[in-house]
């Protein structure tokens, strides 16, 4: 168990492709990279699992990889040359890395506004 801020404790490791980040809340499911620093992941897709068996999406991005997506769309002309930023699950957390971001889902499970931020998905497992 890695304690890692906000009360929460995380069981972490790979399981195939996606990195499992388990805490008492919640299980997440992320899909980085295969060569990526875990704790320097900046845009990445996760799948958070409840107790209920609801399952939830998002797709986490720094701030600093929404400005650097920015800057390049500039140059290639993809969403208006870089002037808007729109994903229909996105999330957007100020510090990278698995865990940083495991710590933000817990918190927004924890201040009630978890619902509201990601995306139910409609499938059952």
């Amino acid at each position: 168990m890695t304690d890692h801020g906000d009360d929460a404790a995380f069981e972490a490791g790979w399981d195939g492709a996606y990195y499992r980040v388990r805490a008492e809340a919640a299980e997440i499911l992320f899909l980085p990279a295969p060569d990526e620093a875990l704790d320097e992941v900046s845009n990445v897709d996760a799948e958070v699992r409840l107790p209920d068996g609801s399952r939830w999406s998002a797709t986490i991005f720094t701030v600093t990889e929404v400005e650097r997506l920015m800057a390049h769309w500039s140059g290639t002309g993809e969403a208006l040359s870089g002037r808007y930023f729109w994903c229909s699950d996105g999330l957007i957390v100020k510090e990278p890395g698995i865990l940083s971001m495991s710590g933000v889902i817990i918190g927004l499970l924890g201040n009630g506004e978890f619902q509201q931020v990601l995306q139910r998905l409609d499938d059952p497992m």
